[in-house]
């Protein structure tokens, strides 16, 4: 009984001194602009090993020298709620898991046996836990972990901030990261010039970087992006 407890008291001490040394990382991205997020780095571990080499696009843009229509695109796509949820959005948590449950039903229908695809209900602010700190594996621990970074996110830095830190870090693309990165990439011109047109493009992007980049004039894109487009004078800049 002993040797279980004491197990249980180091597993605590273990789980509390990695939630710390998180909130520390946390706080002091509230100061300093981050260089890499794990996302990145297991991305740069790939195409080295792919590819023998690292194609690697990406530089820091304060969010005051991003075009706001990039910002209005990427909420209107990626999380309408943004400025006023507080990390999580409970309803479209909800809503993706009924999704989800009636993806299923239908494959058992259908007897199929590859899973049915599984629709996420992240905000911007879990999508950036995950990127900054996390692997891209799927069970219960991690997602618990996912969501514990999100509220550490939201508690310690600004949605300003956190929108800034975002921006500067997604994906875009193959070795393409950050919406300065990504406007020169598909249009050769600076983030701070991007058109509502062209920032709705970008945004619809979002869920699947790596195969929009091979084909931007797909139908979905072009059709998707005019409602993004549509959606963006409506929406609210934290």
């Amino acid at each position: 009984m002993k040797k279980v407890l004491r197990l249980l008291l180091l597993a605590t001490l273990l789980v509390v001194s990695l939630q710390l040394y998180f909130a520390g990382r946390i706080g002091l991205m509230a100061l300093v602009d981050l260089e890499s997020t794990t996302f990145q780095r297991s991305e740069a571990m790939r195409l080295l090993r792919t590819q023998g080499q690292v194609p690697w696009r990406q530089e820091w843009q304060p969010l005051p020298r991003l075009s706001p229509q990039l910002a209005r695109a990427v909420i209107a796509s990626e999380d309408a709620g943004f400025a006023e949820h507080g990390g999580i959005d409970w309803d479209a948590v909800e809503k993706a898991w009924e999704r989800n449950e009636k993806a299923e039903a239908r494959a058992a229908k259908r007897s199929v046996t590859q899973p049915a695809k599984v629709v996420g209900g992240s905000t911007l602010t879990q999508q950036l836990a995950k990127n900054l700190f996390l692997s891209g594996e799927r069970h219960m621990a991690r997602k618990a972990q996912e969501a514990l970074l999100t509220l550490g996110l939201e508690l310690f830095l600004s949605k300003e901030r956190i929108l800034e830190l975002y921006l500067n870090h997604v994906e875009w693309g193959e070795g393409v990261f950050g919406a300065e990165a990504a406007a020169r990439h598909y249009f050769r011109i600076p983030a701070s010039q991007l058109s509502a047109p062209q920032a709705a493009r970008l945004a619809v992007m979002l869920p699947a970087p790596k195969r929009f980049e091979k084909r931007p004039t797909s139908p979905y894109l072009l059709g998707r992006s005019a409602t993004i487009q549509a959606r963006m004078p409506a929406v609210e800049l934290p």
